[in-house]
Parts: C-alpha cells; sequence; structure tokens
C-alpha cells in the first residue's frame, strides 16, 4: 500500500469514525498513566490490587440484584424502579433477625427489631458477623430473603395485577410511586439515620501479598463471594435444567405464544417475583453485612448502577446483568486512580454509554433469560 492510500485511508477513519478514534486515544493515555505511575510508584500494584478486589465484590452485589431486575423486565415487560427498595427492605428485615438472634435476652425486643434506631442499640456490641455470630447470620439472610419475596408477592397481587394488561408506562409510574411508598414507609419505622450493623474489628482478616505491600480480604468478602456465586449457579440451573424455567424462558420469548401451548402464565409470573426478589433481598442483607452500615435509601442509591448493569448487559439476559454488574462495580472503583472518588459513579455511567455506542444491544445481546 503506497504513503497516499494509506493517508486517505486513514483521512477516511478519522471522518467516518471519529467516536471511535477519540475513544481509543483516551484508552491509551488511561493505559500510559497507570503504567508510568506503577514504574515510578504513584501506583502501588496492591493499591490497584485492593481497587480490583473492592469492583469485584461490589459488582457480584449489584450483578446479583440486576439478575431479579433483569428477569422483571423480560417476563413482566416493565422497568421495576421499586427494585431498589425491595432491596432496603431485605437488608432491614435480615439485620432485624440478626440482631434479635445476637441479642435476645440481653436488650428489648424493640429496639433489635428496629436495628438499634436512635442509637439504642449497636451491631458491633452484639457482635453481629459470620465468624462471631454466624446463625444470626444465616436466619438473616433467610429472613431477607423470604420477607422481600412475600413483599413483591403481595405489591404484584394488590398493585400491578389489576394494572398488568395496561401499558408499560403506567406499570413503571406505579413502581415509582411503590418505591417512594417503600421508602419512606422503612423511614417512618426504622429512623432516618445510618447506623453501624457489623463488628467490624472483629471480622477475620488476612493480608494476601501483591508485590508490593498487601490488600486485605475479609471473612465477609469471602462469604459474599461463596453466597452469590451459590445462587447465581442456581438461578442458571433452574433456567437451564428444569421444566419451570424453560417454561419462563419461552415466555420472555414470546408471551402469547407460551399461553397458546398451554404454559401457566401466571405461574411463570408467580416463580418471577420468587426468584427476582429472593435474590434481591439476600442481596441487600449481603451487601450491608459487607460494607458494615445500614441506611433507608441504601436500595435507591444502588438502584441506578443495577440498571446500569442490565441495560449494559443486555436486558433481559441474566449472564448479562452478572457481567454488566461486574463490569459496573469495577469501573466505579477503579476510576479513583485518574478522577477524584465522588465521580466513580459517573465513570461507571460513562463506561456503559461507551460501550453501548459500539454494542447497542449490550454485552449479551440476544441471550434472554438465560
Amino acid at each position: 500500500m503506497s504513503i497516499s492510500e494509506t493517508y486517505v485511508r486513514y483521512r477516511r477513519t478519522l471522518s467516518e469514525e471519529p467516536l471511535a478514534i477519540g475513544v481509543v486515544l483516551v484508552a491509551l493515555w488511561m493505559a500510559w498513566s497507570l503504567a508510568s505511575g506503577l514504574a515510578t510508584g504513584g501506583i502501588r500494584i496492591s493499591s490497584l490490587a485492593s481497587l480490583v478486589w473492592d469492583g469485584l465484590l461490589r459488582g457480584l452485589i449489584i450483578g446479583l440484584a440486576g439478575i431479579g431486575l433483569s428477569m422483571t423486565y423480560s417476563i413482566l415487560n416493565f422497568a421495576n424502579f421499586a427494585h431498589g427498595d425491595y432491596l432496603t427492605s431485605g437488608a432491614f428485615a435480615g439485620m432485624a433477625t440478626s440482631y434479635l438472634v445476637a441479642g435476645i435476652g440481653e436488650n428489648s425486643v424493640g429496639a433489635l427489631l428496629l436495628v438499634g434506631a436512635g442509637g439504642s442499640v449497636f451491631g458491633g456490641a452484639l457482635g453481629i458477623g459470620v465468624t462471631t455470630s454466624p446463625a444470626a447470620v444465616v436466619l438473616g439472610a433467610l429472613v431477607a430473603g423470604g420477607l422481600t419475596i412475600a413483599l413483591a408477592l403481595f405489591i404484584d397481587r394488590f398493585v400491578y395485577k389489576p394494572i398488568r394488561d395496561e401499558s408499560g408506562i403506567a406499570l413503571l409510574i406505579t413502581s415509582i410511586g411503590v418505591a417512594f411508598a417503600l421508602r419512606y414507609l422503612i423511614q417512618f419505622v426504622f429512623g432516618a439515620g445510618v447506623r453501624g450493623t457489623t463488628a467490624s474489628g472483629s471480622v477475620p482478616r488476612v493480608d494476601v501479598p501483591a508485590f508490593d505491600g498487601t490488600f486485605r480480604v475479609t471473612a465477609h468478602d469471602v462469604t459474599l463471594i461463596l453466597v452469590a456465586a451459590g445462587l447465581m449457579l442456581g438461578v442458571h440451573l433452574l433456567l437451564q435444567r428444569t421444566k419451570l424455567g424453560k417454561a419462563m424462558r419461552a415466555m420472555s420469548d414470546n408471551e402469547d405464544l407460551a399461553r397458546i401451548t398451554g404454559i401457566p402464565t401466571e405461574r411463570v409470573i408467580r416463580t418471577t417475583w420468587i426468584v427476582g426478589a429472593g435474590l434481591t433481598g439476600v442481596a441487600g442483607y449481603m451487601f450491608v453485612l459487607w460494607k458494615g452500615t445500614l441506611g433507608f435509601n441504601d436500595g435507591w442509591l444502588l438502584l441506578l448502577l443495577v440498571f446500569a448493569a442490565v441495560i449494559l448487559g443486555g436486558i433481559g439476559s441474566i449472564y448479562g446483568a452478572i457481567g454488566g454488574g461486574i463490569v459496573i462495580g469495577l469501573t466505579a472503583s477503579v476510576s479513583v486512580i485518574w478522577i477524584p472518588s465522588e465521580f466513580g459513579r459517573a465513570a461507571a455511567f460513562m463506561v456503559m454509554i461507551v460501550i453501548l455506542l459500539f454494542k447497542p444491544e449490550g454485552i449479551f445481546s440476544g441471550r434472554t433469560t438465560a
């Protein structure tokens, strides 16, 4: 190829794909900045490893919550804005149970069920933790999932089902109303204060070597990974190996055809709420156990990242929700290398936008509900 032909080719690329060129230049600058920082010692490998580890764990929480949202959208065809408040409801229900199990007999039952509202009881003093009070944690996770399932089924029966045949906009707006109602009901009952929930100083931890230092891995980190991996595997087996899972996939592909072929659509819808809400409730509880604090708007603050993960992974794909969650989590954590930490969430949304510009259907496009 002659010099003139090469020049014409690159000029055409610059004129036809300026966005791609811009993305490549930014990526090259980020890679150079990271490499130079590592080479000069401005960025420690151990610090980078810690950020990646934090992003992975955060991504698992987002992905776990995103599975339920993705299933709801693909089968019921509406974006449930109350999903984040389901997460918060599960977190409060689970922590109330953990407080009660760990502190019964030594503290007021009312104070324990209100998760120490007003500073009446502290989770650290109760020894809430996976190693210090394993029974409280296990029961808390089970109640978190179970109560969120009951809440989702109740709201579906009396709020969503009567308008299910209406437009998706009607359901979406209704879900926003449900979200506000749940959020401020939680605030009214439990209070607006953020409270510490775990005995963070008693959580076993290991310092993992990373060339120029170490990064910390705690027992709650490992618990989160095991729980998330187990639940994700369970959903995969449900969808791929059971008749009910096949019915859910069929209804996701074509609801009218599913009805004609005799698939029990109401049972499928009920199962969707059970699986999605259960995962969301457990995700909320594990999120609070992992970060050690609990507030009435935790789910709302996480909701936009969950939506971003679902959209990025491909709406309707549970694998996409998981993959998108990990990408969003890693971006939000690792981006502090280049930008101030308060812009980490913005960086996650920017990465989502860039990826969707080149792959509009998402990372796992074409693979719905499976």
